[in-house]
């Protein structure tokens, strides 16, 4: 089996090399992921300009493009063959009307416009919480191991959100579950001649059983979506 993963925090991103370790118990993991952070930027593609990329190491290219871009040109030039789009693992979750601005997701629904399958991984962290990528790493890799057991629609995709991980003990569940249909609370200040957003990420709708609940429980929230 062979992967493209790419991501929207760069290619230098722990995410990003926590998701290839965990693919590479399942088979060849080929990196085409952005040279430079691209977070939110949503199903953007780098159309206006010439995109430049280089080969950092073997099987790691960086590119001058968006997530969704990258994919792209992945699947066009450099991993043909691509069994699967994984991308991730993000710094941050990705639930519920995010699908439509991350530049994550967005890169496995390109994926899936071009009839590839893919997996959007991304970490929730609470405000003050830390990253603990080893583990986040470990439940990628069994979310992959169920998912990949799966056969896949036409133009299907998966949205999967590890829970914060600082602190928990216990071992997360892993749920299926539907997206959240909740905006996030919009605040703006005024500050420095602008208006700044002071949105609360954790305090936005939630109902029982969907991707934001069953996340900010301390679950694994993996959604099974279509592009249409």
């Amino acid at each position: 089996m062979k992967f493209l993963i790419t991501n929207d925090d760069g290619i230098d991103a722990p995410g990003l090399a926590a998701l290839v370790e965990a693919a590479a118990e399942f088979g060849e993991a080929i990196v085409v992921a952005p040279d430079t952070a691209h977070s939110g930027c949503g199903h953007r593609v780098t159309t206006d300009a010439p995109i430049q990329i280089r080969e950092r190491r073997p099987g790691w290219w960086a590119v001058s493009g968006t997530p969704a871009a990258c994919t792209r040109i992945g699947l066009w030039q450099i991993v043909r063959d691509a069994d699967w789009v994984l991308s991730g693992i993000n710094a941050g979750g990705n639930l519920g009307v995010d699908l439509y601005m991350s530049g994550t997701v967005a890169a496995v629904r390109e994926g899936a416009l071009i009839g590839r399958p893919g997996i959007a991984f991304s970490n929730y962290r609470r405000q003050g919480g830390a990253f603990e990528w080893q583990r986040s790493m470990r439940y990628a890799a069994a979310a992959l191991r169920t998912i990949l057991q799966e056969q896949p629609g036409q133009q299907e995709f998966w949205n999967v959100n590890l829970p914060d991980l600082s602190g928990i003990a216990a071992e997360p569940d892993f749920r299926n579950c539907p997206p959240a249909t909740g905006h996030l609370p919009i605040h703006f200040e005024q500050h420095e001649g602008g208006l700044h957003y002071r949105g609360s990420y954790h305090d936005r709708p939630r109902c029982p059983g969907d991707d934001v609940d069953v996340c900010f429980s301390g679950h694994v929230a993996i959604s099974r979506l279509s592009v249409w």
